[in-house]
């Protein structure tokens, strides 16, 4: 009797299932998924759960495919010699190979105060906590958000429009993703909800306290419930583990998505870095990313080549309050244009990102092996080619 092949995916999120799901297109091939939590959690509808427009939660038996045994539980170490993991209660799961996915999380701020008094929202407990706290605070209280990237000017946009008082700190200026033009526009929308924002490198935070953020420049801004989205970081599993990583901690592969130290090992989303030139923490990147690693795998279990990665970029979607989005559009290797889309064209993409992200997991849970991706980044080979200071191919 042939022996299956056991794969070990770590990490429920938008990567790890979809490498989940694409696996079990191979008959004898045994997927384990290891999670922490026993639902889904869809990230980019976090800001809506913290403006209580929305819920976060999927139930994990309407994404993942028959058969796909579900772990809830934590991984402490990977053991790349012997193939096995070991679990926060103490047991261990083997592998043949196995998918690194662990996703980010909140970035640890050093700022003084921060870690006391701010609320980060990158993980469903920290969002669910931040709701109850928003809940318990005056309808007055003076709420001020820390980092204006998307999340940021999502959860500012969501907060205004339920009638807070808000501020938005963004010491690097107003997401600096965005092109100018787009910007001016992001600004106008935050100016008509009332949200007071404060940029430029004097508004850099230097102490947060019970009720005050305090800027570089001395100023002082009273602040009762204080929100942190500046940053994002990864967990250090793999460092902890022994595997090479990049300075962020992210494990470091080839371009196929296969760790440089073990290619029984094989990182997708967030917390991959190919050839140490990560794409762009993102939802668009992290199907595609998931579903390359496990064709990796796959390739790898019939004995072929696996193929390099090419996952390109449209933009960023940005919730600017309820009903209102504004899509900020980019070429694949993901340098923000001139373009945008607004208005009611702009918030019915934003709305059917969040269902379409769904559909893609429940669609490749039932057909494995169809998910397929429009974006591609043909320049990625050129831009490793300039870092690694080789000349370009001749044609």
């Amino acid at each position: 009797m042939t022996k299956n092949i056991e794969v070990v995916v770590i990490g429920g999120g938008y990567a790890g299932v979809m490498a989940a799901n694409r696996l079990t297109q191979r008959d004898d091939v045994t997927v384990t998924l290891i999670n922490p939590r026993p639902g889904f959690v869809h990230r980019i509808r976090l800001h809506q759960l913290v403006g209580g427009s929305g819920d976060a939660v999927v139930g994990y038996r309407e994404i993942l495919a028959e058969g796909l045994r579900l772990v809830v539980d934590s991984v402490t170490r990977i053991d790349a010699t012997g193939h096995s993991v070991t679990l926060a209660d103490g047991g261990t799961l083997g592998y043949d190979y196995l998918i690194y996915a662990v996703g980010s999380g909140s970035a640890d701020p050093s700022v003084p105060g921060a870690a006391e008094y701010a609320y980060p929202i990158a993980s469903l407990e920290e969002a669910q906590r931040l709701r109850q706290v928003l809940d318990a605070a005056p309808a007055t209280a003076a709420v001020t958000v820390v980092g204006a990237g998307a999340t940021g000017i999502e959860v500012a946009t969501e907060l205004a429009e339920e009638g807070r008082t808000v501020t938005l700190v963004c010491g690097k200026g107003l997401n600096p993703y965005l092109h100018p033009q787009v910007r001016r526009k992001i600004a106008k929308r935050l100016d008509k909800l009332g949200v007071i924002v404060i940029e430029g490198p004097s508004a850099k935070v230097t102490a947060v306290t019970r009720d005050a953020v305090r800027l570089g420049d001395g100023r002082t801004v009273p602040s009762e419930v204080t929100i942190w989205t500046a940053g994002f970081s990864v967990p250090d599993l793999a460092a902890r583990s022994g595997l090479s990583t990049d300075a962020a901690g992210r494990l470091l592969t080839d371009e196929t998505l296969t760790s440089v130290d073990d290619d029984r090992i094989v990182a997708a989303g967030d917390s991959a870095a190919p050839s140490n030139l990560p794409l762009r923490m993102s939802c668009q990147s992290a199907n595609p990313l998931g579903a390359h690693a496990a064709d990796t795998v796959l390739a790898r279990i019939a004995g072929q080549r696996p193929a390099t990665i090419s996952v390109g970029f449209f933009g960023q979607c940005i919730s600017l309050g309820h009903g209102v989005a504004t899509v900020q559009l980019a070429s694949k290797n993901d340098i923000a244009n001139r373009f945008s889309l607004g208005g009611r064209l702009g918030a019915k993409i934003k709305k059917s990102s969040f269902t379409g992200l769904i559909e893609q997991l429940a669609h490749e849970a039932h057909k494995p092996g169809s998910y397929t991706w429009k974006f591609k980044d043909a320049k990625r080979p050129e831009r490793l080619q300039a870092e690694r200071g080789e000349a370009p191919a001749v044609r």
